[in-house]
């Protein structure tokens, strides 16, 4: 079971978004020893664990103590992962070979996640993606009071615009989660940024230091941090509670005052706009292939020659390799639940984003070829392959599913076996019902109608150009 499930469950078991910090400073303690060190943090393990959901031990105040303060880290965080998911706060980040060391480094102790950086990109974080019951919380913005000098620059993003390096942090691992086990790590002394995090990365969890000595507001965290579902968040204090004369009724008080706001915000919120119906994740996609020129309105001239108000065009992903990577993401939840050998690509405008499905699951592409190749080895479909094995088709479209029969009769000739079929967007015209017939399954990361009416609910398209679309999308239903 993933991080995240554990914690979720303990989440709603307890009630409780409150993690409490584990941190031994030496002026707190009877004597510099990592025996206080770890005497220190077991009574407050104690005290606390009705109240907190997670712990988060840091490294740095038993590391000073050397080997033996080393020792006395392992027994705080198998006394505290009795009672809850223990978080190292560690703060890691190296070339993968390192993070490696590093990965095992935190298993040996027995934590269930880690802080970590991403100052070093996708590959130093691998080793600790890869293992998909271990989470990991990546710096995004951080509490302290110079973050900025950093985390505010401003960068400039894949489609001509700017955005603040705290904001393509966030996005990035929005796209890098791919295993369900990523969250960030977001102050609450920033609220606005707070705010600006959620909406590049709806879907993660937030490990959210800094409310009590650090001076963020609890109510202005929660009501910029929180998911729609009311979750999504670790409140963590450390000296708030560790330094009260009673520190499980400061945990207490904490975990009544997080749930006031998540009940207050549970009755006060509105209910999302009709036909809103997409995910976070693809709802973020959405407005993407809005800004990318992916998806236009007007008058277009089709391949079947009909006059069509809305134009799709993905090919245009290409040039958006961020965009790319999230479309590809978007087919990853259909295809782990799915049975097959390897990806096959249908060319051309499937093949960069079956290629990028790859380069982020690991599984292997083959292609047909749509011309007869009358040199070399003279093959019909590109790629290794055994006959007999499954394969999945990728596809970017689906409108009636003419090209998807005649990839499944070249893929079948040459030896493979084909079930399923899978597109990002289905123009609800006929495919899976064709696909069907024949004995084939055809899975959708989303629908025409269901992007419509998001674009129409949160403004991005004029009412005009929604019913135009809508009205065509119907006639060519009731034609077919």
């Amino acid at each position: 079971m993933s991080f995240f499930s554990v914690l979720e469950q303990r989440v709603r078991s307890r009630g409780s978004l409150l993690c409490v910090g584990l941190d031994p400073h030496p002026q707190d303690l009877s004597e510099p020893t990592p025996q206080a060190a770890r005497d220190y943090c077991l009574r407050l393990v104690q005290a606390t664990a009705s109240q907190a959901v997670a712990f988060k031990p840091n490294s740095a105040f038993f590391e000073i103590y050397g080997a033996e303060g080393w020792a006395a880290l392992k027994e705080v965080v198998t006394a505290a992962a009795e009672y809850a998911p223990v978080i190292l706060d560690a703060k890691r980040g190296d070339i993968p070979d390192t993070a490696r060391a590093y990965a095992q480094a935190a298993r040996t102790l027995g934590a269930q996640a880690i802080t970590a950086s991403p100052y070093l990109g996708r590959d130093s974080l691998s080793p600790f993606l890869e293992m998909e019951d271990f989470g990991v919380f990546l710096l995004c913005k951080t509490s302290n009071p110079d973050a900025g000098d950093l985390q505010d620059l401003a960068v400039l993003t894949p489609r001509g615009g700017t955005t603040l390096l705290y904001e393509h942090v966030a996005r990035l691992a929005q796209n890098w989660n791919q295993a369900g086990n990523l969250g960030l790590v977001v102050g609450a002394t920033y609220p606005q940024a707070l705010r600006r995090v959620r909406a590049a990365a709806p879907d993660l969890w937030f490990l959210v230091p800094g409310v009590g000595a650090q001076g963020g507001d609890l109510s202005q965290a929660l009501r910029t941090g929180l998911r729609a579902d009311g979750m999504g968040m670790l409140v963590n204090v450390s000296r708030g509670v560790a330094r009260s004369a009673d520190p499980n009724a400061a945990a207490e008080e904490l975990r009544l005052a997080i749930n006031a706001v998540r009940n207050e915000l549970a009755v006060s919120s509105p209910a999302p706009p009709a036909g809103h119906g997409l995910a976070p994740s693809l709802a973020d996609l959405a407005d993407g292939l809005l800004e990318a020129g992916c998806v236009r309105f007007g008058q277009f001239t089709l391949k079947s020659g009909l006059e069509s108000p809305i134009y799709i065009d993905l090919r245009r992903l290409v040039g958006y390799p961020n965009l790319l990577s999230q479309a590809a993401a978007a087919y990853l939840p259909i295809l782990r639940e799915l049975q097959f050998d390897r990806l096959a690509a249908l060319p051309y405008a499937a093949l960069p984003l079956a290629a990028a499905i790859s380069l982020q699951s690991g599984w292997p592409l083959v292609y047909h070829r749509k011309e007869t190749k009358t040199y070399g080895t003279k093959a019909e479909v590109e790629g290794v392959f055994t006959p007999g094995e499954r394969v999945v088709v990728i596809d970017d479209l689906a409108t009636t599913g003419g090209s998807k029969f005649e990839a499944i009769e070249k893929l079948t000739s040459a030896g493979l076996l084909v079930s399923d079929v899978v597109v990002l967007i289905d123009r609800q015209a006929g495919a899976a019902q064709a696909l069907s017939q024949a004995g084939y399954r055809m899975h959708a990361a989303c629908t025409l109608t269901a992007l419509l009416d998001y674009w129409e609910a949160s403004g991005k398209v004029t009412p005009s150009d929604y019913a135009a679309a809508r009205q065509f999308m119907q006639s060519s239903a009731d034609s077919g």
